[in-house]
This record gives C-alpha cells, sequence and structure tokens, in this order.
C-alpha cells in the first residue's frame, strides 16, 4: 500500500493540479512577471532558509528535523489553490506558482535534502542517489501536471467536467495519506509533539507574514499579496509524505521523514482558516 498507492495518489493530485492549468496562466504571469519573481523567491530561497533557523532553534530528533527541510523544499499545491480561491485571491497566478516550483523542485529537493542529511544526521545518514531522486521526482510531480496541461489544452471539455471531481478525490487521497503518516509514527509523533507542533506552527506564520509582507512593500495588489502570501505558506504535504519514504523506506508504516509533513498536512488548515476569514478576506 505505501510503496505503490502512496506515489499513485501522489501522482493523480498532481496531475488534477495540471488539468487546472492553461497556457494562457503562464503567458498572463510572464507579461506581468514582479509578482511571480517574488513568490518564487520567497518559496524556494525564503522558505528553506527560514525552515534552516528554526531547527537551530527546536530540538527536534535528526530525522524529523531533515523531514522538515524536506516540507520546506515541497511546491504549493491543489490545497494552496483551493484556499486562494477561498481569499479571494489570483487564481492565475496560485496556480502558476504551484506548477513552476513543482517542476523547479526537481533540481532544489534533492540538492537542499542531501546538505540536510549530511548536516542534521552526518554519518547516520542514509546513502541517497541525488540524480535518482531528482529524476523519481520529475516523474511523480512534472510529467503529471504536463500530461494535466496537455489533456486541459487538448480536450478543455472533458478536463472541464473530470476536474471537480477529480479535486474531491484528490482531497480524499490528502486526508487518507496524513492519517496514515501520523497513524504509522504515532509514538513518535506524540513524543515530539511540544516540540514539532510549534515549529510548523511559527514556519506557517512566519511565511504568511513574509508572503504578504513583501507583496506590500513591492505595492502588489490585494489579490497578488494573498495569494503570494499563501504560496509561501502553504506546501504539498503529500509530496514531503512521500519523498521521506522514498529516502528512508521502512518495512511496515511510513517513514519517520515523513511524520513533519503529515503533522503539518493538519496544522495549516487550523493555522490558515482563521487567518484567511479574519484577516485576508477583510484586507480593502
Amino acid at each position: 500500500i505505501i510503496d505503490i498507492l502512496l506515489p499513485l495518489s501522489l501522482i493523480f493530485i498532481m496531475f488534477t493540479l495540471g488539468t487546472g492549468l492553461t497556457v494562457q496562466n503562464f503567458q498572463h504571469i510572464i507579461n506581468q512577471p514582479k509578482a511571480l519573481i517574488l513568490g518564487l523567491v520567497n518559496q524556494m530561497i525564503f522558505l528553506p532558509l527560514i525552515t534552516f533557523i528554526i531547527l537551530s532553534f527546536v530540538s527536534l530528533p535528526m530525522e524529523m528535523a531533515v523531514g522538515m527541510m524536506i516540507l520546506a523544499c515541497c511546491p504549493g499545491g491543489v490545497t494552496s489553490n483551493m484556499l486562494t480561491r477561498f481569499a479571494k485571491g489570483d487564481i492565475a497566478l496560485s496556480i502558476s506558482l504551484t506548477a513552476i516550483v513543482s517542476i523547479a523542485t526537481v533540481f532544489t529537493l534533492p540538492l537542499v535534502v542531501g546538505f540536510s542529511m549530511q548536516y542534521f544526521m552526518g554519518s547516520n545518514a542514509p546513502s541517497i542517489n541525488i540524480f535518482s531522486l531528482g529524476v523519481t521526482m520529475f516523474c511523480i510531480t512534472s510529467i503529471p501536471v504536463c500530461i494535466g496541461l496537455y489533456l486541459n489544452t487538448k480536450h478543455h471539455t472533458f478536463t472541464s467536467y473530470f476536474s471537480p471531481i477529480a479535486n474531491k478525490i484528490s482531497n480524499v487521497l490528502f486526508v487518507i495519506i496524513v492519517i496514515g503518516a501520523l497513524s504509522s509514527e504515532w509514538e513518535a509523533f506524540i513524543n515530539n509533539l511540544n516540540s514539532l507542533g510549534p515549529a510548523i506552527i511559527i514556519l506557517i506564520l512566519l511565511m504568511l507574514l513574509i508572503g504578504y509582507g513583501s507583496s506590500s512593500l513591492l505595492k502588489l495588489n490585494k489579490e497578488k499579496s494573498i495569494t503570494i502570501a499563501i504560496e509561501s505558506g502553504i506546501q504539498n504535504a503529500t509530496v514531503g509524505i512521500t519523498i521521506g519514504n522514498l529516502i528512508l523506506n521502512y518495512e511496515t508504516g511510513l517513514s519517520i521523514l515523513s511524520l513533519p509533513s503529515g503533522v503539518y498536512g493538519i496544522l495549516m488548515y487550523l493555522v490558515c482558516m482563521p487567518i484567511l476569514l479574519l484577516v485576508f478576506r477583510k484586507i480593502k
């Protein structure tokens, strides 16, 4: 179930993301690149850096510290697109950022994970093939997104009917994956909740603040500022869980490297929904 269903679920979720994309999304964003560049800088530079700084002050087991860095390298996902729509943000920008970061992650995640394992685990770090991990990332994230984009371009009638159903299936799969991650490492989760929970909450809050604050400094409009805040603060927990399990695969249960992403998958809703309701939706 873990070795086959987990990667297949991620492939389906990323494919669903692709079916919501159009070529016009990218053309519109390229014509107005400031918001796109800011979103990429926040997600690909500030997010891993802030996570690393938080880990210097929080005492976590070495595997969970690596798991946090894996999470920090993950793109946004269907969830961030959904929350952007709920918060009345810029949907085209959200989807474009998610798609571009999903492709870029193929290169950035293996490098950051390789560094993190050596830094936090040292001689205890399992050997990983960075090239192989990059190829795996490409196969389970970028290719499904591109196939979804192609189908939406060539067979839009089908995808317009399929996408709402697929999004619901993706949400169910996401919940199942998170429950699986927590239940398989329940003892480790309980033992480290006091440190892991606050670290994740601080990370989400800081990235939401950095995302919105940096957008305001560049005088982006409300919709783009909200979108960049959400894309900066919301990561695809399914990618983190899957990659953690690919790197350190146990015979039973999910990898402890996947646990931070599993906890994040729950806390991001508990933290983000009140902010979206009480703050973002009321911004003039």
